[in-house]
């Protein structure tokens, strides 16, 4: 059996969102446990064209078993019209079978996300790639307003998850405060994971 895993999926278009989910993965890590990053094909309207399985660059895609053996995940991508966008969203959609089988029940949750304006959809976004995870009885971990980042920031940080303004042209890099609360994240859902391991298992 493998070591516990907090599964960090996202889907970025220009890298902003992949930045993020590195960041996190250094939160989860500085807890002690394993974070594993995974990513999510394109889908094209052409439906029969067909990718590498295995990407060229930066993180290989996510598998149903890495899914469904992960201790936690944390979920993100950049905002399409105020909602998580269509890979992504394409992927959760196929989760019916874990859905079923409560794989995922009771394991810990978190959100992040990029957006091209400072007011371009990502509250909207965290809160709706929330939806499907509390579908699967997951439990939600968010921000708290005790991370000062949360009111001093400039860019993104929401207390629903971890978010990023990107700049219409998508050149701006996370500032200080977003990477921080970035690493938070990774590190509140690392620390969670192990909490839960170490007490009863939470059922329902």
């Amino acid at each position: 059996m493998s070591e516990p895993y907090v599964l960090v999926l996202y889907y970025s278009r220009h890298g902003a969102t992949a930045e993020m989910a590195r960041l996190i993965a250094e939160g989860v890590e500085s807890t002690g446990m394993e974070a594993r990053l995974r990513t999510v094909p394109p889908v094209a309207p052409e439906t029969t064209s067909a990718l590498p399985p295995v990407p060229t660059e930066g993180a290989i895609y996510c598998t149903e078993a890495d899914l469904k053996h992960c201790s936690a995940l944390i979920l993100g991508s950049p905002t399409r019209f105020g909602n998580m966008a269509a890979p992504l969203k394409y992927f959760i959609d196929g989760t019916s079978s874990l859905w079923l089988s409560g794989s995922l029940n009771g394991k810990p949750a978190a959100v992040f996300t990029s957006t091209a304006s400072l007011h371009g959809g990502q509250e909207s976004t965290l809160l709706s790639m929330q939806l499907p995870l509390l579908h699967h009885g997951m439990l939600l971990v968010g921000l708290p307003y005790s991370e000062s980042a949360l009111t001093e920031t400039r860019g993104g940080g929401t207390p629903y998850g971890a978010s990023h303004h990107a700049g219409s042209q998508g050149d701006r890099r996370l500032d200080e405060h977003e990477s921080h609360l970035c690493r938070v994240l990774g590190s509140r859902v690392g620390s969670i994971t192990q909490q839960l391991a170490a007490g009863a298992k939470i059922s329902g």
